[in-house]
């Protein structure tokens, strides 16, 4: 069986190819690049070196988390847009079960940590236990156990279960060098940081154990998978906390701007095709779309529900407003005007100056918005649009000297 893995968990960027009990190609990076610069290159370079078919690859493996947000994000999208072309299944291997296989065989116990920031590391703990078909056989194999399942804590609660193990350990992982000295102080076993070529992310052992796991029938669903964060990102704790303290209460009826997620793809794309039909974007346009380091998307949600999409994507300075789309049912209620605030400053940090977009001619709430948002018509492109037939009207946002 073939294999393709990608791991984007972390700081190094590592693609794999395996079939069966071969190693065809791997390709690490940990470099001061983002992972969506990165990883699809890697990903031409394997298939073109190995002349790699990717129609012969059995499955698409990816690490479920946690890891860094951004990072998972960009890894899982890449994924399910190549299973949903491909139409093969989705592999979904913990982060820290996949860090842990680096050391498959070893008699110590394994710890991987990755820093989470804030004092708290995610980790786990693992052991290997030998295995034997039948008791006339001289091969064993190993199975991993999974003594403390991944989670994200302290040092010193790792500390204390590692110490309460009692056995000797082996610390993997980009976490160890940040806790180094607060581990030593911690720390009254034995232990050992893993060397370079061991201590961080490896697709190739992402692999393996996706192999283990597609025997076994493994897969998840592409459309519904979302990574397991373990814990909220820092803008989502920060919005937490903001409205804790503006509100004693709950509100069912408020709405969150934020980031589009890899795994609001799908609710995205439904909201899309009910608004705008024809014209909407599909799922594959919006994944590949908004893992780019040159577009801002967001999402509007509301009780747990995608109510409103928006996106820009900067060209030369320039910020083309891609995507405005607001469900039925929470029109009229400022969704978008908010939405598109938030998308005007977020789009400045990644160098938008000017901005514009087109509208239907006979969208008349749309175009009240845009105005009262400053944007001016320049021009017109006669029956643009289809089904309905209109015009387009061309705005364009511009700044001043005075800006």
């Amino acid at each position: 069986m073939k294999i393709l893995a990608l791991d984007t968990s972390g700081l190094v960027c590592t693609v794999a190819v395996t079939e069966d009990d071969r190693l065809l190609s791997e390709f690490s990076i940990q470099h001061k690049i983002t992972h969506s610069e990165l990883l699809l290159p890697m990903m031409e370079q394997i298939r073109d070196k190995i002349s790699l078919d990717l129609d012969t690859v059995d499955a698409i493996a990816v690490c479920a988390g946690p890891g860094s947000f951004t990072g998972l994000r960009i890894g899982l999208a890449t994924a399910k847009g190549l299973c949903l072309a491909l139409e093969k299944p989705l592999i979904a291997v913990p982060t820290l079960d996949a860090l842990a296989y680096n050391f498959y065989g070893s008699d110590c116990i394994i710890c991987p940590m990755m820093d989470a920031r804030r004092s708290q590391v995610y980790t786990g703990i693992y052991s290997f236990v030998p295995e034997k078909e039948n008791d006339g056989q001289k091969e064993f194999t190993y199975k991993m156990k999974t003594v403390m399942e991944q989670a994200a804590l302290s040092v010193e609660e790792i500390a204390e279960k590692l110490n309460s193990i009692g056995k000797k350990v082996i610390l993997l992982g980009d976490g160890v060098p940040v806790y180094r000295d607060k581990l030593e102080k911690l720390l009254t076993v034995d232990y050992t940081c893993a060397p370079s070529h061991m201590n961080r992310q490896r697709a190739a052992a992402l692999a393996e154990l996706a192999l283990i796991y597609l025997k076994k029938g493994k897969t998840v669903d592409t459309d519904s998978f979302s990574p397991e964060y373990l814990r909220a990102s820092q803008a989502e704790r920060e919005a937490a906390e903001k409205k804790k303290k503006n509100t004693a209460s709950i509100d069912k009826d408020s709405v969150l701007i934020r980031d589009l997620k890899a795994e609001d793809i799908t609710d995205a794309a439904q909201l899309e095709k009910a608004s705008l039909n024809k014209e909407a974007w599909t799922e594959a346009q919006l994944l590949e779309a908004s893992t780019r380091d040159d577009t801002v998307y967001l999402v509007a949600e509301k009780a747990g529900r995608i109510v409103g999409l928006c996106g820009v994507r900067n060209i030369s300075g320039e910020g083309e407003v891609t995507n405005v789309s607001v469900a039925a049912d929470c029109r009229n209620a400022g969704i978008a005007g908010r939405m598109l605030e938030i998308l005007l400053l977020r789009a400045e940090k990644i160098g938008c100056r000017d901005f514009t977009l087109e509208v239907r001619a006979q969208n008349s709430p749309a175009i009240a918005l845009y105005e009262r948002l400053g944007f001016k018509s320049e021009g017109l492109r006669k029956g643009f649009y289809t089904e309905p037939a209109d015009d387009a009207i061309i705005y364009w946002k511009r700044k001043t000297k005075d800006d």
